[in-house]
Formats: structure tokens, C-alpha cells, sequence
């Protein structure tokens, strides 16, 4: 692999520059062969197939996690054992899609797997860890890199409480001192990069409740529990009761996504189910939420003569940015594309498991611009018509190689 424009770091080592045109087309392709056929969590068997492949073609050792999906990958270390010292950068990815439908027409690589699609960007995730993996391992061949680096590619981001957790029961972050990622926002242009110290997701559990009564004629609700009155009050008051339970500034918030009872107009029913999400801004609120949020529930089904089973499912806490790793990210992509080239982000609501790494290390996750400069229509994630201009890729590639030299230059 020829390594194209160098650019000086302060130190005297060299930063490889704009990637050879061979290597950009590959990993555009990779990226669409990802996005042709997405795998839910815990059955990314193919992607992982791939991403091996591709490694150890490149003279790398990658290890398949103990889950069998999601591998992890050293680059500048020797022997067979994990762990580069704790200066050791790690790089993360997540593989995973998501359960929805391709919706994009006139799309040559738009999914191949009906109700599946990578509509949240983790195949661009995915191609940026492993395009960097590449030039880092050609940069370790040409002795010109300065510490080892840990590729981490994760399963099962979208299922809660997500495969991070896996990732680090198989010994991911032994030998590691920090780690970085990147998720795709199609609010920034690709070239650019957003970045927040502090938190910059939110933390984000699951609620599912079951509410049972007896059931009745709706002549004679007052005989009976009126089951669906009853889920109506939990749906409108919780939320309301819960945000006067903690302070505004934490941000948390409970939303709704299916609410089920009944099968006829003039029968109240015996049980009512309801599901939706938890999210909070703050840490420390999102540690009592469950206590809270259950008591509640309990609270508002009992007024209504409702019983309540509640599952609270635990997610993820947020995404919190330590400013040293920040700083490293924001140094990085200065050097290799200019100030303006990094851009202030705000907190989201939206949740990511990369949060459970910073339980153990510190880290940061910067936001890659993919919406094409000057376009008007915003392909948000989650949706089944999200794409991304693919200049992403060679930005991602390039802020995460940059960030491991100068990382080495500490």
C-alpha cells in the first residue's frame, strides 16, 4: 500500500495523508457490500467473516469474540498475547443493524435482506475502523508507528443492554489506556466532525408493562376496572408525575412506542400491555430512574384499580467525553484537515453502549459529518431511506489514523 501526502507532526514523525484512490474505492465498496447485507445483534456472522478476511490478508491476527461475533484486532503488538501498555489507543466499531426496511429506490447497494438495514451508519463505523486498521498496519510495517493500536469491532450496539458489554468480558480493553469512535450525524457535513466534551448521548432504558384487571361490559365500568382508562392514565400521567420527581436539568424523559388493549368496542378488557423508553441527560438521575419511574407506574395503576408487572430494562448510562481524549480527536483533525474542520455538537437524547468502554477507560466519541454539503433533505438515522455521502469514510479513516500517531507523540 502506497501512502499518499504526508503531512509533518511536531516531533518529526509523519502523517499519512489523502489515501491512495485504490484504497478509497475498497473501502466504499466495503462499506456497500456492509449495507447490502445488514445482520441484526448477536448475528453478525458474515460481517465478521468479512472484516476477518480482509485483516489477515493484511498480515493482521484478528480474534473472533467468545459471543462469536465482533473481533478484536492489535496492530504493533508482537506474540499472541493482548496488550500493548496502557498507553495502548483503541478504535472502535459496532456491526450490527437494524430491524426496519430499506426504503431507498434507485439505490444500487439499498439492502438485499427484507426488514433489515443499516440505517444508523454502523457499516460506515465499521469500514472507517477497518480502513484505518489497513494504513496503521502499513505504517507499523514502515516502523513508523509510534505505539500500538487495538481495532475493536462490536456486535450488537442496537440491543440493549448492548454487545459492549461482551466486547469487554472477551478482554477488549486489556493493555488499552483510551479508545475512540465515531458516529455518523447527518446533521454534519461530511469533512467535518462534531465534538463535545462532557456528555454528548444520553443514557437510555427499556419499559415494558403489563396492567391486568378483571374485564367488564363498558355499560358497567364502575363494576370492574377499566383496564384501558387505566393505560391511557399511565401513558399521560407517569411522564408527568416522573418529571416532577427530578430536577428539569436532568433531561429525562419517558416516551411511548406501543400501547395494546382490547378487541372490541364494547367489551373492557382483562390486560393491557404498554413499551417504551427511558432517557435522561444526567448520569446520577439515570441511576434512581428505575426506583422512581416503577414506584410511579405502581402509583398510577393503583389509583385506577389496575394491577402493574413492570420490566424495567437496564440500557446504557450516557456517553461522557473525557476532555483529554476529546482534545486528542480535536488535535487530530486540525492537523489533517484545519480548524473548521471541527465543529461544536450538542448532547442528544439518542443512547450508544460505547458508553459502558468509558466505565473502564477514558474515551470520547466524535460525531462524522455524512450529509453532503449543501443538501437540504436530512436523512435521519433510524429511518429506511439513510445514506450518507461516502467522503465520510476517507474523513473518519484519517481523523482515527491521525489520532493514533499523535497519540503517540504524548
Amino acid at each position: 500500500m502506497s501512502l499518499e501526502s504526508e503531512v509533518d507532526l511536531p516531533g518529526g514523525a509523519v502523517l499519512p495523508g489523502a489515501l491512495p484512490d485504490a484504497l478509497r474505492a475498497e473501502l466504499i465498496a466495503f462499506r456497500r457490500d456492509m449495507h447490502m447485507h445488514p445482520e441484526l445483534g448477536n448475528q453478525e456472522f458474515r460481517t465478521t467473516a468479512a472484516i476477518k478476511e480482509r485483516l489477515e490478508r493484511a498480515g493482521l491476527k484478528p480474534r473472533v469474540l467468545a459471543v462469536g461475533t465482533g473481533l478484536v484486532c492489535d496492530i504493533g503488538v508482537e506474540g499472541e498475547q493482548w496488550g500493548g501498555g496502557p498507553s495502548m489507543l483503541a478504535l472502535r466499531a459496532d456491526i450490527d443493524g437494524l430491524p426496519i426496511p430499506d426504503t431507498k429506490t434507485d439505490c444500487p447497494y439499498r439492502s438485499t435482506v427484507p426488514d433489515r438495514a443499516h440505517a444508523c451508519g454502523h457499516d460506515v463505523h465499521t469500514t472507517v475502523v477497518l480502513g484505518a486498521g489497513l494504513v496503521l498496519a502499513e505504517l507499523h510495517r514502515q516502523g513508523a508507528l509510534p505505539r500500538p493500536v487495538r481495532l475493536i469491532f462490536q456486535p450488537a450496539e442496537e440491543v440493549l443492554p448492548g454487545g459492549a458489554a461482551d466486547a469487554i468480558k472477551s478482554g477488549a480493553l486489556e493493555g488499552v489506556g483510551a479508545i475512540i469512535a465515531v458516529h455518523c450525524d447527518p446533521r454534519v457535513d461530511a469533512g467535518k466532525i462534531g465534538l463535545r466534551e462532557g456528555p454528548i448521548t444520553s443514557a437510555c432504558d427499556r419499559l415494558e408493562i403489563g396492567l391486568d384487571g378483571p374485564g367488564g361490559h363498558t355499560a358497567r365500568p364502575h363494576l370492574t376496572t377499566d383496564l384501558v382508562t387505566a393505560a391511557a392514565r399511565v401513558v399521560t400521567d407517569v411522564p408527568a408525575l416522573v418529571g416532577r420527581r427530578f430536577d428539569s436539568r436532568s433531561g429525562l424523559a419517558i416516551t411511548w412506542g406501543r400501547v395494546e388493549s382490547g378487541h372490541a368496542p364494547n367489551v373492557i378488557p382483562q390486560h393491557a400491555e404498554l413499551s417504551g423508553t427511558v432517557r435522561c441527560l444526567d448520569l446520577e438521575a439515570w441511576r434512581q430512574a428505575p426506583d422512581v419511574v416503577v414506584a410511579a407506574i405502581d402509583e398510577v395503576a393503583n389509583l385506577h384499580r389496575a394491577k402493574s408487572e413492570i420490566n424495567y430494562v437496564r440500557g446504557v448510562p450516557p456517553v461522557v467525553n473525557e476532555p483529554g481524549v476529546t482534545e486528542l480527536l480535536r488535535e487530530a483533525m486540525i492537523v489533517r484537515r484545519g480548524v473548521e474542520s471541527v465543529e461544536g455538537t450538542e448532547q442528544s437524547l439518542g443512547g450508544e453502549d460505547f458508553s459502558w468502554y468509558l466505565e473502564h477507560v477514558p474515551g470520547a466519541m466524535a460525531r462524522l459529518g455524512v450529509r453532503t454539503p449543501g443538501e437540504r433533505h436530512v436523512r435521519d438515522l433510524h429511518q429506511g431511506d439513510f445514506d450518507v455521502d461516502e467522503s465520510a469514510i476517507t474523513v473518519g479513516v484519517e481523523l482515527f489514523t491521525a489520532a493514533a500517531l499523535v497519540n503517540g507523540l504524548r
